[in-house]
């Protein structure tokens, strides 16, 4: 990727951004003519126009853009009912329907079929941030809807403006934790960014990712995800940096800066969500404690401080808001209980130790459980209390200094709590100033809309989709390349492939039907996983399990190795165990997410592969078993080393 591409990628993003924010409200507090074109509560008051929230005919100081956020947030929080600071502290999903319409359900698909409309929440529980999942193919459809619904905000009482909050949706992926990236640029995934391992790379993504986000009013990123892979069998593990402390916090530094716009959030950035603290890596056996299956997190090698590590960095980049994960430190702290409910992880050591005074919202689902279907429910995560009611999990959350739920409706809960006297008012207030302070910081209260006009213009960009591509391309790592077999004459060979899209690899190579009729074969794999035993459909999509191909299934792929000579790709959302494979195998690359087309870029040499492992293979499961949860690099004897990766140039003759 060369250094004149990536500047002018920025200044085309840049220039779009500076047509989309034109005419944005100057300190002065200023109107912008989108706002003035769209709001339903202009007043003019001695010759100047303001958002008139509250309807009193007067310019409240929490309605001045010119005024400091700090005295907005005391202003506007004076005025709040209990049930509407209440409604606050939650974070709920929100359908997009196919016809823009807030209260519409068209095309709705998997969880939101099954949610609440955001005018129904909005309307009964004074929700004001919500979480969208998938969105209709054209996003402009999103923008409108998003516009219609800081419409019904602004016609609340407040006219408190909503935040829409979205997992990661710029990756290509196999697993079941990314969006799929429809209508928005597409790179590699996270761990992919980890085998570049460049700063200036990840900060251009964060960039992307932002500009895109913003334009169709996304402003809360539950991303970046920065638990480290130090059990190879943990299921979660693509959505990170790999297993290096210092790598992920290299990268994680840059990732937070360009999503949110700089060193502070301002009105132009996305407010990350840093996850999942304090570090979510060591779970035993991999089992993921999103289930009541899980078995803990553990620390056999004395390693706790070495996940804090990345999060450190992420607070020096003043990241907005903080997620705590679902698993139970064992013999850690005073009490073996989830890290939400844990005071001594989100009091002492986050607000404490690191003097963390933002946002800490909950990960999805810790107080009431989920029916999942006629005979399935899937329990609410509040492991080491699930004895407590869902009032008193609540308590326990707040107590141990939470200040959101996520995925929870449960304002009655407060509201309950309060009016019982065993939550104070007081403490209320001190959540919502911090979940307040941050609509402040985003520009929410003075410019909530989004140009619909320019979503078109700004996604999924020429030069942002080559840069995505080239992500994907650059992070392949090259773990063998026998007699020099890779890049791939072009146009000179016949080729069997599997898993790969014909059509494509046609356009570099003769493809045959039968392995017999090839010269090589090419084939794409994905690392191993097995389902655990569970009723819950959600926790069978998980990639948990071992990481080596078993019976048939290897018998076949090493059968082909033996009939032809073999190129073999490889995903890795895990550490795949591979030595019989990669033995047998002409060549053998691995990929972080990336289309079949990039594959073929890479194999015929049209680009080069640049990445390194960002965590090791082990050469056995036993070498898996025999690890330490909590460490990095500790595999014995592994297939491939941690930042292993071979070169080769691109063909002269493409």
């Amino acid at each position: 990727m060369t250094r004149t591409f990536l500047l002018s990628s920025l200044l085309v993003l840049l220039a779009l951004n500076a047509c989309r924010h034109a005419g944005a409200p100057a300190e002065s507090g200023e109107l912008a003519p989108l706002v003035l074109s769209k709001s339903k509560k202009i007043v003019e008051q001695d010759g100047r126009k303001f958002r008139d929230l509250n309807g009193n005919g007067q310019l409240d100081l929490y309605e001045d853009a010119g005024q400091a956020v700090d005295e907005r947030v005391e202003d506007l929080l004076s005025q709040m009912t209990l049930e509407e600071k209440a409604g606050l502290m939650f974070i709920e999903g929100a359908p997009v329907s196919e016809d823009g319409r807030p209260e519409g359900r068209v095309g709705l698909k998997g969880p939101a079929v099954r949610l609440p409309t955001v005018v129904e929440n909005m309307e009964k529980l004074k929700l004001k941030n919500f979480n969208i999942w998938e969105i209709p193919g054209n996003p402009e459809v999103m923008a409108r809807w998003y516009n219609e619904v800081q419409l019904l905000a602004e016609q609340s009482r407040l006219g408190i403006p909503i935040t829409i909050f979205s997992d990661p949706r710029h990756h290509f992926s196999k697993n079941i934790f990314s969006i799929a990236a429809t209508g928005f640029s597409q790179f590699c995934e996270t761990l992919g960014f980890a085998a570049i391992g460049d700063e200036d790379l990840m900060r251009q993504f964060a960039e992307v990712a932002r500009r895109e986000y913003l334009a169709v009013g996304i402003r809360g990123a539950l991303h970046p995800q920065v638990d480290l892979a130090t059990e190879p069998r943990w299921a979660r593990i693509n959505g990170g940096f790999g297993e290096d402390a210092e790598l992920s916090a290299k990268l994680v530094r840059a990732y937070i800066e360009g999503m949110q716009g700089g060193k502070e959030l301002t009105s132009q950035g996305v407010a990350c969500m840093v996850k999942h603290f304090p570090g979510g890596g060591p779970q035993k056996d991999g089992l993921d404690p999103h289930f009541g299956f899980h078995q803990g997190q553990i620390y056999p090698g004395d390693n706790f401080d070495y996940h804090l590590i990345p999060f450190q960095a992420a607070f020096e980049a003043n990241v907005a808001s903080v997620m705590p994960y679902y698993g139970v430190p064992m013999d850690q702290t005073g009490e073996n209980v989830g890290m939400a409910f844990n005071k001594q992880i989100i009091t002492g050591l986050l607000r404490e130790k690191y003097g963390y005074d933002g946002i800490v919202c909950t990960d999805w689902g810790l107080i009431t459980d989920t029916q999942m279907g006629p005979e399935v429910v899937w329990e609410a995560r509040a492991w080491g209390v699930e004895h407590l009611s869902e009032a008193e999990r609540v308590l326990k959350v707040l107590d141990a200094g939470c200040d959101q739920f996520g995925g929870e409706d449960r304002v009655d809960l407060i509201v309950q709590l309060v009016q019982e006297s065993k939550l104070s008012e007081e403490r209320i207030d001190v959540s919502a100033r911090r979940i307040l302070r941050e609509k402040f910081q985003l520009g929410l209260f003075d410019d909530p809309f989004v140009d619909e006009t320019q979503v078109s213009g700004i996604l999924a960009q020429d030069e942002a989709m080559e840069l995505g591509e080239r992500s994907q391309q650059q992070a392949m790592t090259l773990l063998k390349n026998d007699d020099n077999r890779l890049p791939l004459p072009q146009r000179e060979l016949k080729a069997y492939v599997e898993n790969l899209d014909s059509s494509v690899v046609a356009e570099y190579a003769t493809v045959v039907s039968k392995p017999g009729q090839a010269d090589l074969a090419i084939i794409r794999l994905s690392t191993p996983w097995y389902p655990v035993e569970t009723n819950n459909p959600f926790a069978l999509g998980f990639h948990h399990g071992d990481l080596d191909f078993k019976g048939e299934e290897k018998a076949r792929i090493l059968r082909l190795l033996q009939t032809v000579p073999t190129v073999v790709d490889i995903y890795l959302d895990r550490p795949a165990v591979i030595p019989e494979i990669a033995g047998a195998a002409k060549a053998l690359i691995a990929d972080y997410g990336a289309t079949d087309r990039s594959v073929c870029e890479v194999l015929f040499g049209n680009s080069a592969p640049l990445g390194k492992l960002p965590f090791e293979l082990p050469s056995s499961m036993e070498a898996v078993q025999k690890q330490k949860a909590d460490l990095p690099h500790d595999s014995q004897d592994p297939l491939y080393a941690y930042g292993f990766g071979l070169r080769y140039a691109p063909s002269p003759s493409q």
